[in-house]
């Protein structure tokens, strides 16, 4: 979005550098990724940064009203409501397309929010490697609110860790091993000596929980939660001795009601120029005449899964009135040509904004801004096949 910098760093792309800056990410982190990351950043002016800002403005004065539990309270499933919900959730992040308005004027539009961890660690390595192997401009940074790397990691470390010793906190997953995102996982072990830890060898004692390590085995007082209830009831096949909703003594790191809470549930409530109007399925009176102008999401769903792009009559109609109540009718967004290719072919993207929030903070605060990029019709893997240029990416912000 930033002219000048774009056909800079078009012109100058190299394929061996891209391969190189991939290859770094095994010979560093032990891991290749398992996701497809793009030939390049995304370069964000101060301007657009400005439209961003004011964005999130309008989301969190609603997110921070007295009354957001209670507006929210239907949100969470009751066999997955989880005990001791804190206040605030630790981790926040906010998905925006970029769009035009009638003035021609990149803007972003609301895709949707999660009260859920994303790539905290990965995200800021793939910045710093993207600036390593290709040439990214002074007058950029990665990283918000003027802090240099090690003070992000360290301010990461406070809201994971919680106080606690390093030995005492796990991140939790469904076999990270194995999760598409596990680089990230080894980010974190590298940059905050951080485990992860598989949740059928977390071990139940009482109300106590214990993992092994080196033949000793340890109590766990803080979680970094990055399980997914969705994908955890699929795994039948797991042996469990801990189930999450139980009464434990411990401390959550992301507690896992604000997955829920803060989602696409929450997007109804919104009201601002940068918010696409949504509805609740169950409480749209009419059906729009125009369903070619509106998007059918599950509320509860992750990465995209069962979103509905060309809505029809039928998609709506076969839906059980008990189950409307778990769908979102939201108007479309039109994702703008972002950028071109060096082969010309038009790009479109997305900015996650990357928010962490302390216990003892009024408000969140803005961390990192990742990218996503997309030749589809929409963002995402099943839109982007055997295609380059798209992908994961970093967001790089004008000072």
């Amino acid at each position: 979005m930033i002219k000048t910098l774009r056909e800079k760093y078009n012109a100058n792309f190299k394929e061996e550098n891209y391969n190189n800056f991939l290859a770094e990410f095994e010979k560093v982190y032990g891991e290749k990724i398992d996701f497809r990351v793009a030939e390049s950043p995304l370069f964000v002016s101060k301007e657009f940064f400005g439209h961003l800002k004011k964005a999130t403005d309008d989301i969190m004065q609603v997110i921070q009203k007295d009354n957001f539990k209670e507006l929210t309270k239907n949100s969470i499933p009751a066999h997955q409501n989880v005990p001791n919900e804190s206040s605030h959730p630790e981790f926040l992040v906010i998905d925006f397309a970029l769009s035009k308005n009638e003035s021609d004027e990149y803007v972003p539009q609301l895709i949707e929010l999660q009260g859920f961890p994303s790539l905290y660690g990965f995200q800021e390595v793939a910045c710093q490697m993207y600036r390593k192997h290709f040439e990214i401009s002074d007058t950029l940074t990665h990283i918000l609110g003027e802090r240099t790397p090690e003070q992000y990691y360290q301010y990461l470390s406070e809201v994971i860790f919680g106080g606690h010793q390093k030995e005492n906190v796990i991140l939790l997953e469904i076999e990270p091993h194995k999760q598409k995102t596990r680089i990230d996982f080894q980010v974190m072990k590298q940059k905050l000596d951080l485990d992860s830890i598989c949740i059928s060898k977390i071990i139940l004692e009482g109300k106590k929980l214990f993992y092994e390590k080196d033949g000793k085995k340890i109590e766990i007082k803080r979680i970094y939660n990055r399980v997914i209830f969705d994908e955890l009831e699929k795994r039948t096949d797991l042996n469990l001795q801990f189930n999450m909703t139980q009464e434990v003594e411990v401390e959550w790191a992301g507690h896992p009601n604000w997955f829920f809470r803060i989602s696409k549930y929450t997007v109804p409530f919104l009201e601002s120029r940068y918010v696409p109007k949504s509805y609740f399925l169950n409480e749209v009176r009419q059906i729009p005449q125009d369903l070619e102008n509106y998007v059918l999401k599950p509320l509860f769903s992750f990465a995209g899964e069962g979103v509905i792009f060309d809505v029809k009559l039928e998609d709506i109609t076969k839906i059980p009135d008990e189950r409307r109540k778990y769908y979102l009718l939201q108007k479309k967004v039109k994702y703008a040509e972002v950028f071109k290719c060096p082969k010309g072919e038009p790009v479109k993207a997305e900015i996650r904004l990357l928010f962490l929030w302390k216990k003892e903070n009024a408000q969140p605060e803005l961390m990192l801004g990742l990218a996503r990029l997309s030749k589809g019709v929409m963002i995402g893997v099943n839109f982007n096949k055997d295609r380059d240029w798209v992908g994961g990416s970093g967001a790089f912000f004008e000072k």
